[in-house]
């Protein structure tokens, strides 16, 4: 048997143009199917004349290495994970995004975006690629670094303040923290002012740094309970700033489901949806796909996550205003998912929540 971690154009070298018509074929068969593709049937759609019998010995070839095998309950020949691989890699011609279909995914996703919070720019991306593929539409994002519009402290008791944090965005955040004992209101108020002349306009990791350059020069400014309060805020703060779990926003998972499945098709399904919710997973795709330049395939098991369900999914990182990517979305489907279609659609719906993304802000 050939070498299956050849690269795609070895394997094109070994492919004489008849195989690689035939192998095509079956591919494209397959996904337009999604059951075994049987010689006859090959033979019926090759543009040159080939018996079943010449069409079985290319097929046999192919086999050898690794592109294609036959289930046990059929004659004919479905693709390996490798031959969908390789057919990705080498032989997939990209469709486009008509200027109809770009209209109509920028115009359901702009009302979110105008209107909305992020996460609903976001869900409605979600539901706008389940539609479109009629797979699962998802969207992994990163928990964002608030950016403060205004801090302040307010007294809870002798003990208690609790810090009230206002992003850009118009999330709030309240975190409690202690009181140096004796604290008085008009210091409360002069460590809301000093924190708040750092940190507005700044993400929480850039009021941290700015505070932390800063303090040693302007530590003469503030009496010492505030300072004690100051650095509780910052305390507060640089706990904020852990790595927190991606938001994910799963769309269309009905669609990952059909009536023929059989029982332990069905068990896998469900166990990649508790592993999209538990987020097992999810930080390493993130990290594998925010890398990549454009569309990223993953073909049932070259992901872990989705290599029990048997699952392709096609994800396309997502920028904010500054140009970093902040997310990935993307459709999650069998493995004969029409990837000629849904890559260009993913790839252009990424560009478009990019930029309503730096559009909001």
């Amino acid at each position: 048997m050939a070498d299956r971690t050849k690269a795609p154009e070895d394997v094109l070298a070994v492919l004489n143009a008849r195989s690689q018509d035939i192998f095509r074929k079956l591919v494209e068969r397959y996904l337009d199917t999604g059951t075994p593709v049987a010689s006859r049937d090959l033979a019926r759609m090759l543009s040159v004349g080939l018996s079943p019998a010449s069409v079985r010995n290319v097929m046999a070839d192919l086999e050898d290495l690794g592109l294609i095998a036959s289930p046990h309950t059929s004659a004919g020949r479905l693709p390996t994970q490798q031959g969908l691989r390789f057919f990705v890699d080498a032989m997939l011609e990209i469709g486009a995004v008509n200027e109809e279909e770009k209209t109509a995914i920028a115009k359901q996703i702009q009302g979110p975006a105008v209107h909305g919070q992020v996460e609903d720019l976001l869900t409605e991306a979600s539901q706008l690629l389940s539609g479109l593929s009629h797979g699962a539409g998802v969207v992994i994002a990163q928990k964002s670094d608030l950016v403060l519009k205004h801090i302040e402290f307010i007294r809870l008791d002798a003990e208690r303040a609790m810090v009230v944090l206002v992003g850009e965005d118009g999330s709030v955040e309240n975190r409690v923290l202690p009181l140096p004992p004796g604290l008085t209101a008009s210091a409360l108020t002069q460590a809301s002012n000093y924190l708040a002349h750092f940190a507005v306009g700044k993400t929480l990791n850039e009021t941290r740094k700015a505070l932390q350059t800063q303090r040693e020069a302007t530590v003469h400014e503030l009496d010492e309970l505030t300072r004690k309060l100051v650095d509780a805020g910052l305390a507060t703060l640089s706990g904020s700033g852990s790595a927190s779990p991606p938001t994910v926003i799963v769309r269309g998972r009905a669609n990952l489901i059909n009536d023929t499945m059989a029982s332990e098709e069905l068990s896998r399904v469900r166990q990649l949806f508790d592993e999209l919710e538990s987020r097992d997973g999810l930080i390493e795709l993130l990290g594998d796909t925010e890398t990549a330049q454009g569309v990223k395939i993953f073909i049932g098991s070259e992901n872990k996550l989705f290599s029990l369900s048997g699952s392709s999914v096609i994800l396309s990182p997502y920028k904010d205003a500054n140009q970093k990517v902040v997310g990935v979305l993307g459709v999650i489907g069998p493995t004969r998912l029409n990837y000629a279609r849904i890559v260009p659609v993913v790839d252009y719906t990424a560009n478009v929540v990019s930029a309503m993304m730096a559009r909001k802000s």
